[in-house]
Formats: structure tokens, C-alpha cells, sequence
């Protein structure tokens, strides 16, 4: 029997299967994700000894007949009790023959069906889901004891076609899992299950490449530093990051050229775009079709949408939110040539001392505090508190633009205008720098005619002297201990 692994963070989920496990009835699940997130790990891992597991995967531009052979060969393996002398010859046939081997299993004792990459099952002309909405429908509904999971990785296909559907899977599932990557908690504490002991801040170096996602993590090896596993895993003709980019767009999206013009677009604008420059830029008309796009990579993680602080009209503004993209598109693919032909050795230790990697760090930590909101509500002491969070300029015509980094917006009144600095070590508060924060703080308050209370905060790494322009200028402040802590 293989062995099971710890899955790693996952409460939340963790907390939907056990409820369905335990169900007297039978359920429905479904659960989506982009790729590599750990949606397969999760399922076998939870369920591989709670019961009969039957999984099937289904496998990219596969022919249906070519994928009814892999699901023989499943069930065989299962089920070496059923005599068939090949595989079915369509997806309602495997299903009948499904059905007759878990009639046969006592109702005390659990089935979990798995089907895995659904989107790659339920191919064009393949009848996947006519024949899966009548098996459920008709049979496995009414089995006490079935647990149906279908899974993919395709979001917005899952959405459409699983979630949402309108025709015979409309209301039928008890429920749908959306899997998200690892917050930096989750990260450290995979990096410890896996004897790799990095500071909080190397911690945040390598979720700056990897974005939490569980896969890209398994590749970093234990004794390197983060530096020396960023070159392993992205700057060496083996290095698994190098190649990944156009796998993951292609294998997740259909005609992808278009998802990857807003990508790169996107990758350009640290402080996102409206919709109207968005398409504009990226050469796309405004048309369904590039709803649609927008709509797939949203609802795959790949980007994020925030309304404008502080504008009278809250325009919504797209914003690039996944952290390999990001660092492919500036670091590996200007240098993807190069890096094939293996000609340097120590790339990316060269690069570290580069300043552009500096203030681009700088931006990437920025948008790493963003998305770990909830746990800076939490230090903040107001994780119960209504909020809304977003970036702040100032409009000036003719003047310097003033920015805020991320602003909380708290119903309680208050706004917590955020400063966030990626540095080596403990962070100086000059006069000069003193003068610009109170300068923000009213510009602020004048712009927005705000009647909140505002508070200077400081988000750093290794956290702030508190000298006396610290004290005249910042009201609160945080390391990033804050963003390790769910």
C-alpha cells in the first residue's frame, strides 16, 4: 500500500471532506484550482485509506477512446474481480459497469470516485458529462454510501460547465472546493515538514518566485539558501521553472494567446490598469471574448481585481497576482536563450546584487502584503472589522505623484495608510523621509476628504528604530513576522 503524506495547512478543506466523509448520504463534490496547487495530493491523501478509492485521471489531448483505456486499467486494478475483455467503448458503458462493481460494496463501508482533470475527461465529442449526469442521476445518487469527486484545473471550465451548469448536473453538488496556493505560513511549515530551515525573510525570497504553490516548493532542495535554490529552480537548463511558463498557460486555457497579452501586459504595470487601458495595451478589442479571458484568469488566480482608493468614481484596476509569472516574465524570459545553452554558472548570484533586483523585490513584497491581508488585520487587532484594501496616488497635475502602498480602509472609522520597505536590516526613519510621511498623510486627507482617523503604519522585515522621527512620523508598525501568522 504507497504511503500517505502529511497534507500540509488545508484546515478549511480539510474540515468539507471529513464532513463529507462522514455524511450518511450521498455527495457531490468538486473541487478547482489552477495547476499544481495540490488538488490531486489532497484528495488521494485524505481519502486513499478511508474507504474503496477509484480515481481516474484524465490526460491532455488524449482521444476519448485513448481515455476509456486508462480508466480500464484503473478499474481492473480495483476491481480484479470483474471479467471484461477490453475497455468500454464509451463513457456510458463505463459507468454501467462503475455502478455494478459499487452495488456489489456493502453500504457500511465508503466509495470515493475520483475523477481527476476533468476538463480532459469531458473533451469535445467525448459524451463525458451526459453520461456522468445520468450515472449520478439515476444510480449513484441514490447510494448512501458514494462520495463523487470530480476535479480540474481549469477554473473557469469547472465554473461553467460543473459549478454553475444549467443543464443535468444543475443543483446536484453538494458542494465545491476552490483550492488556493499556500499562504507564507503554510510555505514555512511545508519547508519545515520537508527539513528545509530558511529565515522568514528567505521564506518570503522564494514565495516571491514560487507564489505558495505546493509542486514549485517540492523542488527546493534542503542545505541551499534561498538564493542558491532560486538558481536551481530557475536558471539552469534543468531547472523545472525555466520551461513551466507556456505548459501552464496552454494546458489550462484554450487559444491562450490572448490570456498571455494580458499577462504580459499586466507584468508591466506594478500598479495595475483599468480595464479600458488594460485592453487597449494589450491590443484586444472590447469585446465578449475578452471578458471571457479577463473572467478565466480571474477565477484561475492569475490575477486580481481592486477598486481605486479614495476616487469619487471607484474604477476597478486589474492587478497581476501570481508571483511565477511575474518573475518569469522579468527575470527568466529575457534571459531563456542564455540560460538553455547553460553558458553561466551563477546567473542569478550575479543578479542579486543588481539594484533593479532590489526595487523590484521591493514591488513583489508589496503585492505579497496584499495578499496576506487578513493576517495584517489580525495584528492590527480589527480581524472582525469590515475593510477594504487597495493602493493610493495622488493626481496632481504638474506635481510629483505621492503613493501610498496599501491602504486600510476600516469601517471602524480609522484608515491604516500602509509603507512597505524590503530591506537587509533594521529600517532608519531620516528626517527627510519623516517629512515626506506627514506630507502623505495630509495630501491624503485632502484628496479623499477623508474623516477617518490615519494612521502611518510601517511593514518591514526586520522592523523599524524607534528613534525621534520614527515617533513623529509612524504610528504602528510591523515585521513580516505578522504575515507568517494565520
Amino acid at each position: 500500500m504507497k504511503k500517505i503524506g502529511k497534507i500540509i495547512g488545508r484546515t478549511e478543506e480539510k474540515r468539507v471532506l471529513e464532513k463529507f466523509y462522514l455524511s450518511k448520504n450521498a455527495e457531490f463534490l468538486a473541487v478547482y484550482g489552477r495547476r499544481r496547487v495540490g488538488k490531486t495530493y489532497l484528495i488521494r491523501n485524505f481519502f486513499r485509506q478511508k474507504g474503496v478509492f477509484f480515481e481516474v485521471t484524465g490526460a491532455f489531448n488524449l482521444r476519448a477512446q485513448e481515455q476509456l483505456e486508462n480508466f480500464h486499467a484503473e478499474y481492473t486494478a480495483l476491481f480484479d474481480q470483474e471479467s471484461y475483455e477490453g475497455a468500454p467503448k464509451n463513457w456510458r458503458e463505463a459507468f454501467k459497469r462503475l455502478r455494478k462493481s459499487v452495488e456489489k460494496i456493502g453500504e457500511d463501508q465508503k466509495v470515493i470516485l475520483f475523477f481527476d482533470e476533468l476538463p480532459w475527461l469531458a473533451a469535445k465529442k467525448s459524451n463525458f458529462l451526459a453520461a456522468l449526469d445520468y450515472a449520478w442521476n439515476r444510480h449513484f445518487s441514490s447510494m448512501s454510501n458514494v462520495l463523487l469527486i470530480v476535479s480540474g484545473s481549469a477554473a473557469s471550465w469547472m465554473i461553467s460547465h460543473v459549478v454553475n451548469d444549467t443543464g443535468g448536473l444543475y443543483g446536484r453538488l453538494s458542494a465545491h472546493l476552490r483550492l488556493i496556493p499556500f499562504t507564507l505560513a503554510e510555505t514555512e511549515e511545508y519547508l519545515h515538514s520537508r527539513e528545509i530551515n530558511l529565515t522568514k525573510k528567505q521564506i518570503c525570497e522564494i514565495y516571491m518566485v514560487t507564489g505558495g504553490i505546493p509542486k514549485y516548493l517540492s523542488y527546493l532542495e534542503r542545505g541551499f539558501s534561498a538564493l542558491q535554490n532560486i538558481h536551481y529552480l530557475c536558471f539552469t537548463p534543468q531547472s523545472p521553472l525555466l520551461t513551466e511558463f507556456h505548459k501552464l498557460y496552454l494546458s489550462l486555457f484554450q487559444n491562450a494567446g490572448a490570456h498571455l497579452q494580458i499577462m504580459r501586459t499586466l507584468a508591466k504595470k506594478r500598479r495595475g490598469m483599468s480595464r479600458k487601458d488594460l485592453l487597449h495595451q494589450a491590443k484586444l478589442s472590447s469585446s465578449g471574448r475578452a471578458t471571457l479571458v479577463l473572467r478565466e484568469l480571474e477565477e484561475s488566480g492569475f490575477i486580481t481585481t481592486l477598486p481605486e482608493v479614495g476616487k469619487k468614481t471607484r474604477e476597478t484596476h486589474y492587478y497581476l497576482n501570481d508571483e511565477y509569472t511575474l518573475f518569469y516574465l522579468r527575470w527568466i524570459e529575457p534571459e531563456k536563450g542564455t540560460l538553455l545553452n547553460g553558458v553561466e554558472k551563477d546567473h542569478w548570484i550575479k543578479k542579486q546584487a543588481d539594484p533593479s533586483w532590489k526595487a523590484w523585490a521591493g514591488f513583489a513584497f508589496e503585492s505579497l502584503c496584499l495578499k496576506h491581508i487578513f493576517q495584517l488585520k489580525k495584528a492590527l487587532h480589527i480581524g472582525g472589522v469590515s475593510t477594504s484594501s487597495g493602493y493610493w496616488k495622488s493626481d496632481e497635475e504638474g506635481k510629483k505623484e505621492m503613493e501610498v502602498d496599501l491602504v486600510i480602509d476600516r469601517a471602524d472609522q480609522c484608515t491604516n495608510l500602509c509603507e512597505i520597505k524590503f530591506c537587509d536590516k533594521e529600517y532608519t526613519v531620516t528626517k527627510s523621509y519623516a517629512e515626506e510621511l506627514h506630507r502623505k498623510k495630509a495630501l491624503f486627507r485632502e484628496k479623499t476628504k477623508s474623516k477617518k482617523g490615519l494612521f502611518m503604519t510601517l511593514i518591514t522585515p526586520f522592523g523599524v528604530r524607534e528613534n525621534n522621527h520614527f515617533h513623529s512620523a509612524v504610528d504602528n508598525q510591523f515585521t513580516i513576522e505578522a504575515l507568517f501568522k494565520d
